[in-house]
């Protein structure tokens, strides 16, 4: 089984950046795919960004592109999603999830594990 930690969410203005992490624990997921998927309030929750195994690949959301970042450190089994010019519209929780198999994916149901998630919040 694989756990996952979030961490790094707060409060912030329009316009800041922030780093979210999540940290992994009871196996090494060098070999998963990664993603990070919001979920603003009455909304359903959406893909943000995924990263391959190797981190050659990665994809965002059209509404991120440009201001998001995923990247990841194997050896710290932690991913990572680094936000810049940080929009009202980018209020949600945060979660992080890993797929252990196939190819890396923007559908949150092809991934096993989840994070609790963390709250990020951009006031105008």
């Amino acid at each position: 089984q694989v756990q996952l930690v979030e961490s790094g969410g707060g409060l912030v203005q329009a316009g800041d950046s922030l780093r979210v992490s999540c940290a992994a624990s009871g196996r090494t997921i060098s070999s998963y795919n990664l993603g990070w998927f919001r979920q603003a309030p009455g909304k359903e929750r959406e893909f943000v960004a995924t990263i391959s195994s190797s981190s050659t690949t990665t994809y965002y959301a059209d509404s991120v592109k440009g201001r998001f970042t995923i990247s990841r450190d194997n050896a710290k089994n932690t991913v990572y999603l680094l936000m810049n010019n940080l929009k009202p519209e980018d209020t949600a929780v945060y979660y992080c999830a890993a797929r252990a198999y196939g190819r890396i994916t923007t559908d949150e149901h092809e991934y096993s594990y989840w994070g609790q998630g963390t709250q990020v919040t951009v006031s105008s």
